[in-house]
């Protein structure tokens, strides 16, 4: 008597398993973890020895454009963290105690702001930025607005593919 070979164990919620929502996991993951990064980094910036280095902040004529204050740099940490708590909700690696609604919408929101910071002012910062030469420059042009227009695709995809 021939036995059926026995079937691969599946998640509960197979049907609602798919590939997409692998991948939005897995993408909303990717974001929560580069955000929580850059969230430690400025509170350490915050805490740390007072001073900015010029690889950290726009210059005009060769000297900062702005001293941030050390409220200012945790302000942009808990706001860095706060994104992280809505991509992890919005992808649901979290519980979700907001409306899904106001989670997308605020999903998208965010995903835009990066995107916009991407572009930039047209002055100091972004891809069309006008100030090209100095530290801060280079380094927006190579890597932190880069950064921005990856994370703001991905937090959009995450938003658009909330499942």
């Amino acid at each position: 008597m021939a036995t059926a070979a026995p079937r691969c164990v599946r998640f509960e919620d197979a049907a609602r398993f798919d590939r997409h929502t692998s991948m939005t996991h897995l993408t909303a993951l990717l974001v929560v973890t580069i955000l929580s990064v850059l969230a430690l980094l400025h509170v350490y910036w915050a805490l740390g020895p007072q001073g900015t280095s010029a690889a950290t902040i726009p210059e005009i004529n060769g000297r900062p454009a702005f001293r941030p204050s050390r409220l200012a740099t945790l302000g942009v940490a808990i706001a860095l963290l706060t994104g992280a708590a809505l991509v992890a909700i919005a992808g649901r690696l979290w519980v979700d105690p907001l409306a899904p609604p106001l989670v997308r919408l605020l999903t998208f929101a965010l995903g835009a702001v990066f995107v916009a910071r991407a572009i930039g002012d047209f002055r100091l910062v972004g891809f069309f930025k006008q100030a090209r030469f100095s530290r801060f420059a280079l380094l927006d042009t190579w890597v932190y607005a880069p950064l921005c227009l990856l994370l703001g695709l991905a937090v959009l995809f995450v938003a658009y593919r909330d499942v």
